[in-house]
Formats: C-alpha cells, structure tokens, sequence
C-alpha cells in the first residue's frame, strides 16, 4: 500500500503500473545500480515481471540503465538507478499530452452538429452520417434530431483550462 508521504518516483511508478511498479520502485531507491537479477530477488517478483516495469519506467525516462560486463559471469548486465528528478517533467509532459487530446475533442465537438434517436443504447452521430442515413438511426431506426453538445463543449472547455492553469502554477 502507497501512502501520500511515498516518494514521488514511487508514487508515480505506482500509478502507472499498480503493485509490481511500487516494488520496482522501492527496490531502486534502496539500492542505485541494482541489476535486474538483484531488483527481483528483493522484490519478490519473477525476472520477466522486473524487466517488463524496467523497460518500461525506463522508455518513460523515469530510470537509467548502465551497461557494464559482470566480472563473474562475463556477459553484459544492465545497471538501474532512478532519475527521481525526472518525475515532475514525466508528470507535466502528461499534463501536456492529455491538454492536446482534450483540445483535439473540444475542437470536434465544436466543429460538428450531432444527431442522436433518443434512445440510450444507440450511439448519436455526425450531420454527415446523419444525411446519408436520411435521418433514421442505425442501431434502432428511430427518427435522428439534432442534439445539442453545449454541456460537453463546456465540460472540455472547463477541464482544458484547469489542466492549463495547473501548468502554468508549477
């Protein structure tokens, strides 16, 4: 269990990836440059589960890995040691990536008219699909009526512009 005095690497590991992340996580602050081998035996988990949160902590730039040969075995282990000063730029570049695709919805829903049967099973689509379909609706074959979006136009508008200002703040 996390609990809000967590590191912030390990909190965010966590979110990511669940129980085996916070392990991973652990593990590396204990002790930098463990191997793979080393992070498993401590935390428990199989080597493939290790190397799965490795690759991917590490494709998220939130640890480093060394090469170095292993004197005993000869062949090439990797060494890993978390970049804790990378969490707050891995957060922001999320802030940012969800900021683009709200703003990507937004403009959707503000470009188009959409037209829906009133049932709520059925899926309401587009004034393009909505003419082709000479106004009947696919699933149900109801009448389709304009339905306005103000409601979604405005919850995008408000979340885009929170996310925004939290940005800005840090």
């Amino acid at each position: 269990m996390i609990d809000k005095y967590e590191d912030p690497f390990v909190r965010i590991s966590t979110m990511i990836g669940g129980d085996e992340y916070l392990k991973v996580a652990r593990s590396l602050l204990k002790s930098e440059d463990a191997t793979d081998e080393e992070i498993a035996s401590s935390t428990g988990l199989r080597i493939n589960m290790v190397r799965k949160v490795l690759y991917d902590l590490f494709g998220k730039a939130l640890i480093t890995g060394i090469r170095v040969k292993d004197e005993k075995k000869g062949w090439f282990v990797y060494r890993w040691r978390s970049r804790r000063d990378e969490v707050e730029n891995f957060i922001e570049g999320q802030k940012k990536k969800i900021s683009e695709r709200l703003q990507q919805r937004s403009d959707y829903e503000n470009s188009s008219d959409f037209y829906h049967c009133g049932n709520n099973d059925c899926s309401r689509v587009t004034f393009e699909n909505a003419l082709e379909l000479f106004f009947k609706c696919p699933s149900c074959g109801l009448v389709l009526n304009l339905k306005k979006n103000d409601k979604s136009k405005k919850a995008f508008a408000y979340k885009i512009d929170q996310i925004k200002k939290d940005m800005r703040q840090n």
